[in-house]
C-alpha cells in the first residue's frame, strides 16, 4: 500500500473510532492531538524501508531495522505494536506529557497500517517471528491506487452514516436484536410434545 493510502486509511480509521467512540479519548478527544497521532501512526511501520517518507527522514534508524529485519517484517507485527502500547503507558509518560487522545490515535494510526497492509497480497508477519502472513487481497496490481481511495473513502462514509450512540447503547442494541432472533426461532420451533 502507498503512503498516500496508508494516511487516509487512518484517518478513515479515526473518524470510526470517534463515532463509535470507541475510548473517551476517541469520543472527546481534541483533533488537533488526534490527526498528527493517527497520520505517524500510519507512517510509522514503514520505517523498515529505507525510500519510505520516515524511512527517508530517519536514515540512521531504517537501515539497520531494514538489514535486520526486511520490508514487512518487525515493524509489521503485533509484538511491535505491544511493545509501542507498553511504552506509550509505562516509559513515555515518565518523560513526556503527551495527552492520551494522541496516544491513542498514534496506536490506531499504527494498527489501521498493519490492517491495510494485510489487504494486499504480501500480507503481514501479524505473529512475527513467525513466518506466516496474513492477508485478504484485495488490492491487486495497477488499479491498487483506486482501491485504496475506495476503501478509505467507504470506511469514512460509513463512520459518517452510523448514529452516534453510548458503546453502551450499540451492546444494549446487539442483545435485543439477538434476544429478539432467540425468541423468533423459540416461537417457530416445534415442541417435544408436539413430535410425538
Amino acid at each position: 500500500m502507498t503512503a498516500e493510502g496508508h494516511l487516509l486509511f487512518s484517518v478513515a480509521s479515526l473518524v470510526m473510532a470517534h463515532k463509535l467512540q470507541i475510548t473517551p479519548e476517541f469520543a472527546q478527544g481534541d483533533w488537533l492531538h488526534m490527526v498528527p497521532g493517527v497520520l505517524l501512526g500510519a507512517l510509522l511501520p514503514d520505517i523498515d524501508h529505507p525510500s519510505s517518507i520516515l524511512g527517508r527522514l530517519f536514515r540512521i534508524i531504517s537501515l539497520p531495522i531494514s538489514k535486520l529485519c526486511g520490508h514487512r517484517g518487525f515493524t509489521h507485527s503485533l509484538i511491535a505494536w505491544l511493545i509501542l502500547l507498553i511504552s506509550s503507558y509505562q516509559w513515555l509518560p515518565h518523560y513526556w506529557d503527551l495527552p492520551s487522545d494522541l496516544i491513542q490515535a498514534f496506536l490506531l494510526g499504527y494498527m489501521s497500517h498493519l490492517v491495510a497492509d494485510m489487504l494486499t497480497p504480501s500480507g503481514v508477519p501479524f505473529l512475527w517471528p513467525l513466518p506466516t502472513r496474513f492477508c485478504f487481497p484485495i488490492l491487486r496490481g495497477k488499479s491498487s491506487k483506486r482501491g485504496e481511495r475506495f476503501i478509505a473513502v467507504l470506511l469514512t462514509v460509513c463512520a459518517v452514516l452510523i448514529p452516534t450512540a453510548h458503546p453502551a447503547d450499540w451492546f444494549q442494541q446487539i442483545e435485543n436484536a439477538l434476544n429478539y432472533f432467540n425468541n423468533q426461532i423459540n416461537i417457530h420451533l416445534p415442541t417435544k410434545s408436539s413430535l410425538l
